[in-house]
């Protein structure tokens, strides 16, 4: 059962460059857990970019014992490489890391207006910044989310790209009615701000689905959401992800989070009857898919994602994160 938890402020700075802090409007926050290579990849795409406005970087290890990340990044920090910081998040969770990056962004650059998410399996080219920022302006919404391009390790076939799991929920850049992933993001500080602390419900550190919760509330205070098709990141996927297994289990989570996000904002009456329905639906769904797509891995998806809202009126939802060997 998915419970409301605070938040804690157990995070340390652990290094920072010499560049003023005022003179950043635009700070992009990574989050980072055992990954350092993938971490100086996306630390490198992050030096590369090519915007109007200065960036910072913010950087949360949230591997408290291990801090390979904060060793693999300390010094593009010290030596002026890279601006901004390296923080500790001494409570584990990915929700933790985002709540301890936002918090210290809020904090340490007052100047700020806009702030970018990354993960440390991504790449952004060397415009992303620039069309994230500069998308979020032009449509006059709150928050922007942009494509994260899979990339398949181990020799996956391209087609898996069109599975629900991995394609992106919109193709053109516009407004639209919500967003679903904290993967590749760009918010502006006054939402934020107006959201208040902790950003992300830490009772989902370990199943995923706090970005979903966020973006559920924010829909409720009035936000409004954007969508960047031209401002893709690539994402490296490993082979254990393209495995029957995991993109099982990450159907069946994604279904139950829904629920349980609905069951918070609704109650458990309507979250019900939408379960129910969607039971009745997803058989004729799936073969729909099955035949549209060619590929009845993805016609299964909807089948999966009706059992796993059902599994979610029960409370169960799995903990895809609480092993980071099999996440």
């Amino acid at each position: 059962m998915i419970e409301q938890r605070p938040a804690s402020p157990s995070v340390t700075i652990e290094a920072r460059s010499s560049h003023p802090a005022d003179g950043f409007d635009r700070v992009a926050i990574v989050p980072t857990f055992r990954r350092p290579e993938g971490l100086l990849r996306t630390l490198a795409s992050l030096a590369a970019q090519e915007t109007s406005r200065p960036l910072a970087v913010i950087v949360m290890e949230n591997d408290a014992a291990g801090r390979e990340g904060l060793s693999a990044a300390r010094a593009l920090f010290e030596t002026g490489a890279l601006a901004g910081l390296v923080l500790v998040a001494h409570d584990r969770g990915n929700c933790s890391a985002y709540n301890a990056g936002v918090r210290t962004a809020l904090r340490e650059f007052p100047a700020m207006r806009h702030c970018l998410v990354i993960d440390d399996d991504e790449a952004a080219a060397p415009d992303w910044a620039e069309r994230m920022a500069g998308t979020l302006e032009r449509l006059e919404v709150d928050v922007v989310g942009g494509p994260q391009v899979p990339v398949f390790e181990g020799g996956a076939p391209a087609a898996l790209a069109r599975h629900p799991v991995f394609r992106p929920p919109f193709r053109r850049t516009g407004r639209v009615p919500m967003l679903y992933s904290s993967g590749n993001l760009c918010a502006s500080r006054a939402l934020l701000e107006r959201m208040g602390d902790p950003l992300f419900d830490t009772a989902f550190n370990f199943t995923g689905g706090g970005d979903s919760d966020f973006f559920s509330r924010a829909a409720l205070r009035g936000a409004r959401f954007g969508w960047c098709a031209e401002a893709p990141v690539s994402e490296s996927v490993p082979a254990r992800r393209t495995q029957w297994s995991w993109i099982h289990a990450r159907a069946l989570r994604n279904g139950a989070l829904s629920s349980a996000i609905q069951r918070r904002r609704q109650g458990r009456w309507r979250s019900g009857l939408k379960t129910a329905a969607l039971l009745a639906a997803a058989p004729p769904r799936a073969v729909l898919q099955a035949v549209l797509q060619r590929s009845v891995l993805i016609g299964l998806y909807p089948i999966q994602v009706a059992l796993g809202r059902l599994q979610g009126e029960f409370g169960r939802i799995g903990e895809q994160y609480r092993e980071p060997e099999a996440n």
